[in-house]
């Protein structure tokens, strides 16, 4: 029978009566399942699981009783001597198949099925530690070496390898215990080992390949740096190029407006001198006719008009005789005009 807890004060009133009848209490923790073997009556181990976290009544004389912790598991198998399932060098040893000698450190992660704890109990095994040391441990151990041994010394430096050969090895290990009510979560591996002058050359080629990379991550900064250099150097390039394109410009600009505005002002003086040759002109055709000689002796006579003109003889002991310049010019005027009158009238 199986007893909740709000009734096990209950139950533990009444265990002086029961156990004058030979009843003895059965419990589980609240990771373990139970399992009930029967002396009588039907003896054999049951089929049925006990749950965890639960107490049970059994006569002692009629009943066997066993647990299992159905917890996640950890099988530690490593040459540290502060950690592990075991003291000491616990590490599983095998051999590259280029013949180095390698210790490698190993964790397998798993726990029993609840369902199979029955079947368990039946091959033997009395509890979780007892299945742990006497099924899981030499079964990792054999697997485990089986996978890594196919493995050359290198490759025990490329964690993908090891992970795969992880793999191979959890899947035998699934294979083997599934039947035995073992599941397997995960074969983890750990650190290895060699052999001291297999360690020696090891680390000496660790150190070139880290001082190669260190040169080769210069030379990529350094390349780097130099393209960056080289754009920094093109974008100065091209912002030249482009301010003396614009200098250019501007000083096109500038040269086709300096030369509209001389031809607009060499027009200007064109026209201007145009203009005046064509007066000039005018005025030498007009200069040339009667108006003009008109006008030129108009012109002297104004120049003349109100200045004395002394006229002196040539002979000794003349008089000096005063000229009415005006006089003068009213006269010639007035016969111009009589000419010109005369030579309109002859051409009508």
């Amino acid at each position: 029978m199986r007893f909740s807890h709000s009734m096990l004060k209950l139950l533990l009133c009444l265990c002086p009566m029961l156990g004058a009848m030979g009843c003895t209490t059965y419990s589980t923790d609240s990771t373990e399942v139970g399992v009930r073997t029967r002396k009588v009556f039907g003896a054999g181990i049951e089929q049925k699981v006990y749950e965890p976290g639960a107490t049970y009544v059994f006569f002692p004389w009629l009943s066997d009783w066993a647990t299992f912790d159905i917890m996640i598991q950890k099988l530690e198998m490593t040459a540290a001597k502060d950690r592990g399932d075991r003291p000491g060098d616990d590490a599983i040893v095998l051999k590259s198949t280029d013949g180095n000698d390698i210790s490698i450190d190993v964790t397998v992660t798993w726990h029993i099925d609840r369902e199979k704890a029955p079947q368990i109990l039946a091959r033997g095994g009395r509890s979780t530690a007892i299945i742990k040391e006497e099924l899981v441990r030499p079964a990792c151990r054999a697997y485990v070496r089986d996978a890594f041994n196919e493995l050359h010394s290198e490759e025990f430096f490329d964690r993908k390898r090891l992970l795969e050969k992880s793999e191979k090895a959890k899947k035998k290990l699934m294979e083997e215990l599934s039947g035995e009510g073992v599941v397997i979560i995960d074969v983890m591996p750990g650190e290895q080992r060699f052999n001291p002058e297999y360690e020696r050359v090891i680390h000496e080629r660790k150190i070139s390949e880290q001082v190669a990379e260190r040169l080769k991550s210069e030379a990529q900064a350094a390349e780097a740096e130099q393209n960056r250099q080289l754009e920094k150097a093109r974008g100065d390039v091209q912002a030249q190029i482009a301010e003396a394109k614009g200098r250019v410009e501007r000083i096109r600009i500038a040269a086709d407006r300096a030369l509209y505005e001389n031809q607009r002002t060499a027009k200007a003086i064109l026209g201007e001198a145009t203009a005046k040759a064509k007066g000039i002109e005018k005025q030498n055709k007009a200069m040339t006719g009667a108006g003009g000689r008109t006008a030129v002796k108009l012109r002297i006579a104004d120049a003349l008009a109100g200045k004395p003109i002394l006229i002196v003889p040539a002979a000794t002991g003349t008089n000096i005789q005063k000229l009415d310049v005006t006089r003068i010019v009213e006269a010639v005027i007035a016969k111009e005009a009589t000419a010109a009158s005369t030579t309109s009238h002859d051409t009508d």
